[in-house]
């Protein structure tokens, strides 16, 4: 019985390791600085989280950032802020929307998605409820190959732009890092699942 578990972790260690390094391989291409992107139609703009004052936490905030550059370099029409929200007040599309209007963004040219609690929902969504079939997909690098896996999985043709606009501490990129193992496994299979259905 032993042997028997040891073998299903070693096998369960290998599926997720080697999803991520599969996934990183064939995305990684596709991944672009700012200045590299190609034109589209909109940005998807991935949430990130807020502080406790209701601003974005500095990943976020390079995020915005990095879209509103793609939109005053005439690479995209319009910005789509994805995240979540709650009855508290909690509301991160809002905030991201408020910070690319105050960095410049018409308020016109941004859109909002509170239902992206999740890179699938968000993905998902931007397909289903705003009909984007094309996008350049603004995140940091260590999240932009699952972003990519999934909206490929989905059949959403897209770019990675990396909002990657100052160093992160290296604990808190360990954390990410660590976690995109797990969670780019479920990615490919809920994917999948989604698109069969």
């Amino acid at each position: 019985m032993a042997v028997v578990l040891l073998l299903l972790g070693f096998l369960a260690v290998g599926a997720l390791w080697g999803s991520k390094q599969w996934v990183d391989r064939r995305y990684g291409a596709a991944i672009l600085l700012p200045a590299e992107a190609p034109n589209a139609p909109i940005a998807i703009v991935f949430g990130a989280g807020l502080r406790r004052n209701g601003t974005p936490t500095p990943v976020l905030y390079d995020r915005v950032a990095t879209a509103v550059q793609l939109y005053q370099a005439g690479k995209v029409a319009e910005l789509l802020m994805s995240g979540s929200s709650d009855s508290m007040g909690y509301d991160e599309p809002a905030a991201m929307k408020e910070l690319a209007i105050s960095l410049g963004v018409p308020a016109q040219a941004v859109l909002t998605d509170s239902g992206g609690t999740r890179t699938l929902t968000t993905c998902l969504r931007a397909m289903t409820e705003f009909g984007i079939d094309q996008a350049l997909l603004v995140s940091q690098s260590y999240h932009l190959p699952r972003a990519l896996a999934t909206c490929d999985s989905l059949g959403l043709e897209a770019v990675g732009i990396s909002a990657d606009l100052q160093p992160y501490h290296p604990r808190a990129i360990r954390i990410w890092e660590t976690r995109e193992i797990p969670a780019t496994l479920v990615a490919l299979v809920e994917a999948r699942l989604v698109r069969k259905n």
